[in-house]
């Protein structure tokens, strides 16, 4: 790069909370903002995931970030000139037992005061509405103004949003130092220095431990991959996205007719380079939860599976606000598989910091302070080469996936 570029803001990550950053960081707040990422944006957990928009199961005080997530959800179209192929199908969160009833009733309850009212629906009325779900379905709570999202369509359409009112977005450019540089950050690609600015937003989700690691803030992240699948098209009949109480399964129909489907543990990846694979076996238990769930989707046809990088910090609880040790670096990653609906809410909240230093929203509870004994904050000096963590020393420690 022939010239040092010098924004307001420097953001490293390109997924869909990184794209969200840079555009509410010009849309609201008119600063000028460099995102960088090391392959294409949205090519990593943003890209693969299930593309659930749904508030329904949360971690409870994520609850205000998700309202406000969704609204941005619903003004897709106006904001960014494409909604992404959101729609508000609901959200059906089945129970198969009483044990599991009673699970759905509890958190139902406590969400309320939280501002989201679920309905419960028992086995009769389930059946009424939706005749194909299996004869095991006992319960279900349902959250109406829930629903679903293209996963492969909305980083990209915040990037492009973005770039429109004058965000510089950087692909195909590989992290591989962040540095301290006086009253601001330096941003180090393998051609020496891309960009100086005064604040730093860590979005390189499962990428991201290292960066805070390199201020003194070390977590405990590891990197996982999801499964999924879609099926031939058919005819559509299941309006809600699904999920079950036990995880083991997600799934929804796009109203072109396939059926998309996940759930369940996850898989060791392979991060330098990015690399997730599907073992057969998981799929197998996936296709046989699905059939129970809805047993007319008996003999259809799996037309293509895959999986990605994800972030999973060890309490499932994503890390988001200022750095507590180094004035300037805003975190916004390790999301844990449920960052695609907060996404839009997060860009929102982190530009707001960025802009002003204080959000509208509660984000306390998602502060990297809970993992940081306080003796220890201030024990690594503020910036350094990123370590290389792959098993091949020679080849560059890129971090922002």
């Amino acid at each position: 790069m022939s010239s040092v570029l010098r924004p307001d803001v420097v953001i490293v990550g390109g997924g869909l909370v990184g794209a969200s950053t840079a555009f509410h960081l010009r849309a609201e707040h008119a600063m000028s903002v460099v995102l960088i990422e090391r392959d294409r944006v949205g090519s990593q957990a943003s890209g693969v995931n299930f593309g659930n928009v749904r508030r329904q199961g949360r971690f409870l005080p994520q609850l205000p970030l998700a309202h406000r997530s969704r609204s941005i959800w619903g003004q897709l179209g106006r904001l960014l000139g494409d909604d992404c192929e959101f729609i508000a199908s609901g959200h059906l969160k089945v129970a198969y037992d009483d044990a599991e009833l009673a699970e759905l009733e509890h958190w139902a309850g406590e969400a309320r005061h939280w501002g989201l009212d679920i309905e419960m629906l028992g086995a009769n009325t389930l059946r009424a509405r939706h005749p194909w779900l299996g004869p095991d379905v006992v319960g279900a709570g349902h959250s109406p103004q829930d629903g679903h999202a293209n996963p492969r369509l909305a980083a990209p359409a915040f990037a492009r949003a973005a770039r429109r009112l004058g965000a510089t977005i950087l692909e195909h450019t590989a992290v591989t130092a962040v540095e301290r540089d006086g009253a601001g950050f330096a941003v180090l690609g393998e051609q020496g220095v891309l960009a100086r600015a005064r604040v730093l937003v860590n979005a390189a989700g499962a990428w991201g431990g290292r960066i805070a690691q390199l201020f003194g803030e070390p977590v405990p992240i590891e990197a996982r991959g999801p499964q999924m699948s879609v099926t031939e098209p058919l005819p559509y009949f299941i309006s809600p996205v699904l999920g079950t109480t036990s995880a083991k399964l997600y799934a929804r129909q796009v109203t072109r007719g396939n059926v998309v489907f996940g759930g369940g543990e996850r898989v060791e990846v392979q991060m330098d380079p990015p690399r997730a694979r599907v073992l057969p076996e998981r799929m197998h238990g996936q296709w046989h939860e699905l059939l129970r769930l809805v047993p007319g989707l008996r003999g259809t046809q799996v037309l293509r599976t895959w999986s990605g990088v994800e972030g999973y910090l060890s309490d499932m609880i994503p890390i988001m606000g200022p750095s507590a040790t180094m004035p300037g670096l805003l975190h916004a990653f390790g999301f844990c598989g449920h960052g695609f609906q907060l996404a839009p809410g997060v860009g929102a909240v982190i530009a707001e910091l960025a802009a002003t230093g204080a959000t509208s929203t509660p984000i306390d509870a998602f502060r990297i302070e809970r993992f940081l004994p306080a003796a220890g904050r201030d024990a690594q000096r503020p910036g350094a080469a990123i370590e290389h963590t792959d098993a091949s020393p020679q080849r560059s420690p890129h971090i922002a996936g």
